[in-house]
């Protein structure tokens, strides 16, 4: 069952609308700062990377009707997780397993036309959403949690949905070349999560 033209423009049309509510709602001056910063924040490289391989990893790992799956998972574990970051809950070197997690991600990538249960990825992903959540929140603004929160989770949203719409543009364009193509995403993915390692 593959995507339709239709299905995806629908689906941008409900992100653009939102991402629309959300920049009406910071003209109302209640957490315009928090809004923002939570727009912002993801994109750092480690966030950003790690977001767009979790879109193109979903439409090449998973059954065509079920890609949504890796980006749901991601942000539902990624909005947890920066709660408990905003309440103060952290990991020791969480900078560095966030940059680890984009080599993971990378790797994912390399080998997404192996078999592996669905489940098994889709747990890695949530696992590795709850390190950028923790370090998402611990750096929530006076503002409050809430709009922050809104705005990162849109900005994710965003990213992800780009990830999702290059591997469906490598899967109708290239389509035989489409997993050769991903798995050097992944391989320039891994090297960028090992250069951020280094840099901390």
């Amino acid at each position: 069952m593959k995507t339709s033209p239709s299905k995806l423009i629908r689906c941008g049309s409900v992100l653009a609308l939102a991402l629309l509510s959300g920049a009406a709602q910071a003209h109302t001056g209640h957490g315009t700062t928090g809004l923002f910063e939570g727009l912002a924040h993801p994109f750092g490289l480690d966030h950003l990377l790690a977001m767009v391989a979790v879109g193109l990893w979903s439409v090449s790992a998973l059954p065509a009707n079920k890609a949504w799956w890796g980006p749901a998972a991601f942000m539902a574990s990624l909005v947890l997780s920066a709660g408990l970051g905003a309440s103060g809950v952290t990991v020791p070197y969480l900078e560095h397993m966030v940059s680890l997690s984009v080599v993971l991600f990378g790797a994912m990538l390399v080998f997404a036309r192996q078999v592996m249960p669905a489940m098994v990825g889709l747990g890695v992903v949530a696992l590795a959403a709850s390190l950028h959540g923790l370090a998402h929140g611990a750096e929530t603004p006076a503002s409050g949690f809430a709009s922050y929160a809104a705005g990162f989770l849109l900005t994710t949203a965003a990213l992800h949905f780009g990830g999702v719409l290059a591997g469906l543009g490598l899967r109708r364009y290239v389509a035989n070349k489409a997993p050769l193509v991903v798995a050097g995403f992944g391989a320039l993915f891994s090297g960028a999560g090992v250069y951020l390692f280094s840099q901390i």
